[in-house]
């Protein structure tokens, strides 16, 4: 038998997986994203935990040791607790017919008995009142006797007494009472009718004021919020070379043709320019360019208008942006800066990021560009030329989704990590944030899948560590200066108050969008019903064919879902204005866009559904034009139909369109009736091909062009019918000169209400025609003037801002929407 010849095993040494090639090249990478990313996830949420230095303020009387009245309103209304004290000598020092030892608010003033404390005296006695309750009484002679040595009151949440400290009834005991509860009294100053002078020994007042949101943060506090913001910084470095796990270069991170600039630029972007100096504002500038003022002193940013002066956390941050631009002018173009250039990056951001990302038909389409511009500039100009922070929200609404879109695009977390982040502050800068919400749910599958490709090569918790911090990082600046507690307290007094309306109850919102104010103007319903028209457009579209022929499947799909999320979303919003609807502009301008290259598809296809799409335009602009082209307050001085419908020796504009809109329809349904036996519609290679092609989305474009002029017309035709008295426009252009007290400019005040006076003439004889003679003539006599001037109640429509309520029925009140 031969020697059988074993072979020796050959050694070699093949690579390594590449997700163990990829972990042992990014091993510090991965700990450095772990530990800074948890690290700012656990000190951001440790943060509205963390203490803080708060403010304590009290209110002492007299002051300087002399007797004399002081103002001091609390916007709580009421102090923490409040305690005085006046000697019984002092009693004596009032006239016999009595007067006030000491109360919180003016005698005359109206209702103050019902809510403040007094120290009453008459001629035979004085009586210690609170809420309009007497708490103690005795007789004026005791009390000026030398057994009484002083009153006392004091009060705070659990009770409130009084007492004649030395005085006793018959059975011994002393004269004192107290209520049970929380009555304590409300306090506009103290104020008393004791003589001007030096105060008596032993008279005086302290109350401790409710402070506790004037707060700042503690040194631990300061620190952990600046290691979690450098941590944060650090983890999506970190995050970032993770990325590189898939051998490709980074991005650029503007587009290539960012700064290229062409003719639908400058018509987008003069337009917003001209309508910052002579467009309409909105409703809510005065009350919060007041509390950006007041900020400052106060300590913290409080919302005195409603809810008595508790903080605007956790949605306040951009309110702080407004308290910084306030100590440098508040003239009111410089005041909505930061609105004008949101809308100028929204521009920026739709034409060079978002149309490229819907794919080539609508990247290679003029039409769709300039129906995108022209559809956001009409929800621009109605909503979102003020100081409300939905412009912002439109912003980082944009932003968000396109940030989304590039992290599916390019397979890479940084993008989502940033999504994340730029949809936590939007949401902290108002409630409609919330929209923001519906982009990072349209992405999420996408993203996971990407995650779990990514995490055989680095693994789990380095990819979602630094977005877990990325994402909680707001709380830093949500309560830089607040604790849970105090954000959590202000949340419940709002919630009190209100409005602070359901979640079923969200269809307020369109309802107040088709009432005759302004809340249902013209331009409001045009933005809305275009945005409305365009997203059941283009589902009809991707529902019947999949996608929309020439555009991005995936994007396309999620667009149309941001929009349907906001809009559910938006359910949650504890009120329901239609002011809430700027947030949309952003995503609306996109959504204009693809469904201007939805259109021109399927008209190729079909002359019925050309005839279709127009019929639904005619049937929205008779929607539109039902409405009054009115905006607010004074932004409506001069403009035409403000308080009316549009209509022209007296026929209705609304008419007119509802008739197009049935001519349409019928001509719709006669193509349909038709289509089996008419000739075949011409095919997209043909020159009649090319041209329906190229305008079948045109009456979209030029209704929104047209729209956009009426508007700007509109408050230009204002501006030029009230000059010079004043309007926005000259008042905003006056501001470049210096003259920035707006309206204030043109109030004439009597600095002498009696100089100027006339004379009276010498009385006429008397004659029986005259129209004022006779006996019943009423308000034509010296004493004509009533006592009671009081401003009438008047109705406020429903849906109108600035109201107490929000319903269906109108309200009445004395005067309308205060506070601005």
């Amino acid at each position: 038998m031969p020697d059988a010849v074993t072979a020796s095993p050959q050694t070699s040494s093949s690579p390594p997986p590449a997700g163990q090639d990829a972990r042992e090249r990014f091993h510090r990478t991965r700990w450095v994203a772990i530990i800074a990313g948890l690290l700012g996830f656990v000190l951001a949420l440790a943060t509205p935990l963390l203490p803080v230095v708060q403010t304590t303020a009290t209110v002492n009387w007299p002051q300087n040791g002399v007797i004399g009245d002081v103002e001091a309103p609390l916007m709580a209304q009421v102090p923490i607790d409040v305690n005085a004290s006046i000697p019984c000598t002092a009693v004596s020092s009032l006239p016999e017919g009595g007067g006030i030892l000491m109360s919180t608010a003016p005698a005359q003033g109206d209702g103050a008995a019902l809510s403040s404390m007094f120290v009453r005296v008459s001629a035979t006695s004085v009586d210690v009142l609170d809420r309009n309750v007497v708490v103690a009484s005795a007789a004026r002679e005791d009390v000026e006797s030398s057994r009484c040595g002083a009153i006392a009151f004091s009060s705070d949440v659990n009770r409130t007494s009084a007492e004649f400290v030395g005085l006793t009834y018959p059975d011994g005991n002393p004269i004192r009472g107290q209520l049970d509860g929380d009555f304590r009294p409300q306090v506009v100053g103290v104020f008393s009718d004791l003589p001007d002078g030096a105060a008596p020994e032993g008279l005086g007042f302290s109350m401790t004021i409710d402070s506790r949101f004037s707060s700042s943060p503690s040194v631990l506090k300061l620190v952990a919020m600046i290691v979690a913001v450098l941590s944060t910084i650090v983890a999506l470095v970190a995050l970032a070379r993770l990325d590189g796990t898939d051998g490709r270069k980074h991005r650029r991170f503007l587009p290539e043709r960012w700064w290229k600039f062409s003719g639908i630029d400058g018509v987008v972007v003069g337009t917003l320019v001209v309508w910052h100096f002579i467009g309409a504002n909105t409703a809510d500038d005065g009350y919060l360019l007041t509390m950006a003022r007041v900020s400052p002193d106060a300590g913290y940013m409080a919302n005195y208008f409603r809810w008595f002066g508790v903080p605007e956390a956790p949605f306040g941050w951009y309110y702080e942006v407004l308290a910084v631009m306030a100590k440098i002018s508040t003239a009111s173009p410089f005041m909505r800066l930061p609105a004008l250039l949101a809308g100028i990056l929204c521009w920026m951001v739709i034409s060079r990021e978002v149309v490229p990302r819907l794919g080539r038909a609508v990247r290679r389409s003029n039409v769709a560009l300039w129906t995108g511009g022209l559809v956001f500039l009409s929800f621009w100009l109605a909503y979102n030329n003020g100081l409300r922070p939905e412009p912002i929200v439109a912003l980082g609404a944009l932003l968000t989704w396109c940030s989304i879109e590039r992290a599916i695009a390019t397979g890479r977390l940084l993008p989502a990590a940033t999504a994340i982040l730029i949809g936590a502050f939007t949401l902290a800068a108002a409630p409609t944030g919330l929209m923001c919400i519906a982009a990072l749910l349209a992405g999420v599958r996408p993203l996971v899948r990407i995650v779990v490709k990514r995490h055989r090569l680095v693994g789990t918790l380095p990819l979602l560590a630094p977005i877990a911090a990325a994402g909680t990082i707001v709380l830093v600046v949500i309560f830089a200066d607040q604790t849970f507690a105090g954000v959590m307290e202000a949340t419940r007094v709002r919630t009190i108050i209100g409005p602070n309306l359901e979640w079923y109850q969200d269809f307020l919102r369109y309802y107040y969008l088709f009432v005759q104010t302004v809340d249902g103007s013209v331009a409001r319903r045009f933005a809305f019903l275009t945005m409305i028209l365009c997203l059941f457009t283009t589902l009809f579209v991707l529902l019947r064919r999949g996608r929309v022929p020439g555009a991005a499947t995936g994007p396309s799909w999620r667009l149309v879902g941001v929009v349907f999320g906001t809009m559910f979303l938006m359910m949650f919003n504890p009120t329901k204005w239609t002011h809430h609807f700027g947030a949309y502009a952003g995503i609306a301008g996109s959504l204009a866009a693809l469904t201007a290259v939805a259109v021109s598809a399927s008209a190729l296809r079909s002359r019925r559904n050309r005839s279709v799409f127009v019929a639904g335009l005619l049937l929205m602009l008779a929607l539109t034009f039902a409405g009054i082209n009115g905006y607010w307050y004074v932004s409506s001085y001069g403009v035409p139909w403000f308080d009316k419908t549009i209509s022209y020796d007296g026929r209705e504009s609304n008419t007119l369109f509802l008739a197009l809109f049935a001519l349409a329809l019928a001509f719709a349904t006669w193509q349909y009736l038709r289509e089996g036996f008419a000739a075949p519609p011409e095919k997209p290679n043909t020159a009649k091909g090319r041209r329906i092609r190229k305008f079948a989305a045109a009456p979209l474009t030029v209704i929104a062009g047209l729209m956009v002029l009426f508007e700007v017309l509109s408050l230009l035709k204002g501006a030029v019918s009230q000059y010079p008295a004043y309007s926005l426009g000259r008042s905003n252009i006056e501001a470049l000169a210096g003259k920035t007290c707006g309206m204030a400019e043109d109030v004439l005040v009597e600095t002498d209400v009696n100089s100027g006076n006339l004379r009276p003439l010498p009385a006429p004889g008397f004659n029986a025609e005259d129209p004022l003679s006779g006996v019943d003539s009423k308000g034509f006599s010296p004493n004509g003037v009533p006592s009671d001037l009081t401003a009438d109640y008047i109705e406020v429509k429903q849906g109108m801002g600035n109201t107490d309520s929000q319903s269906v029925g109108p309200t009445f009140a004395t005067g309308s929407g205060a506070g601005t």
